[in-house]
């Protein structure tokens, strides 16, 4: 019988192949969805998406875009915030 806490979705059911032959079944966390930008919603590129404790381990270099607003907002999105910034500051003075 399946202990109790296999028995949710939360953990993703993978079938293994053993030396011996017998396919056995393991259970495996599943994949975080993807960061995704806060004002278009399109999908980041340049951050992997993995769990939390892998995550960690990586160089910072390596979670995220390194440039103005890299790993929040898209590129698109990025770009038009800086420059309506650059202008109101502009007619500011």
């Amino acid at each position: 019988m399946v202990s109790g806490r296999h028995k949710s979705n939360s953990m993703r059911r993978v079938f293994v192949r053993t030396p011996g032959g017998k396919t056995v079944e393991r259970y495996v966390l599943r994949k975080p969805s993807r960061a995704v930008c806060s004002i278009t919603g399109q999908k980041l590129h340049g951050i992997p998406h993995m769990r939390p404790t892998a995550f960690r381990n990586l160089a910072k270099s390596k979670k995220r875009p390194q440039r103005a607003f890299g790993g929040v907002l898209s590129s698109r999105a990025a770009r038009r915030v800086i420059t309506t910034k650059a202008r109101n500051t502009l007619s500011e003075e």
